[in-house]
């Protein structure tokens, strides 16, 4: 087993997908439109869908925001240097909202959120 793709409902499809592919450097992998049920998906990743988990991105028609809610955490995204990674968020319009920070005194990482307000986490990693 493996895990395939978290999901998350968007209100701007279109926004969210220039964050997910120009902030983070995700490729847009496929997107379809289902006109019978009234809503697009689209899956983006840093490789294909069958070479790891990727995010899945819903866009339900005429739905513009979403209540969160307190049990979603974050989606975590392995980085090589947080330092550059933050720089470049900022750089490309998006917002770092907490670090780069050494978390538990061995582990750097850094948060930001994507145009719904769901959290990304950077983890620096070798």
């Amino acid at each position: 087993m493996r895990i395939l793709h978290t999901m998350v409902r968007v209100g701007d499809l279109d926004k969210s997908i220039v964050f997910y592919t120009e902030v983070l450097g995700m490729r847009l992998l496929r997107r379809k439109d289902y006109p019978e049920g009234k809503y697009t998906l689209a899956f983006l990743g840093y490789q294909e869908e069958h070479e790891g988990a990727v995010i899945e991105l819903t866009y339900n028609w005429g739905v513009s925001q979403y209540t969160l809610g307190d049990a979603y955490g974050h989606i975590a995204i392995a980085v090589p240097d947080i330092q550059a990674v933050c720089a470049a968020v900022k750089e490309k319009g998006g917002v770092v909202s907490y670090g780069p920070a050494l978390h538990g005194g061995t582990t750097w990482i850094a948060f930001t959120k994507d145009p719904d307000g769901y959290a990304i986490e950077f983890i620096q990693r070798d």
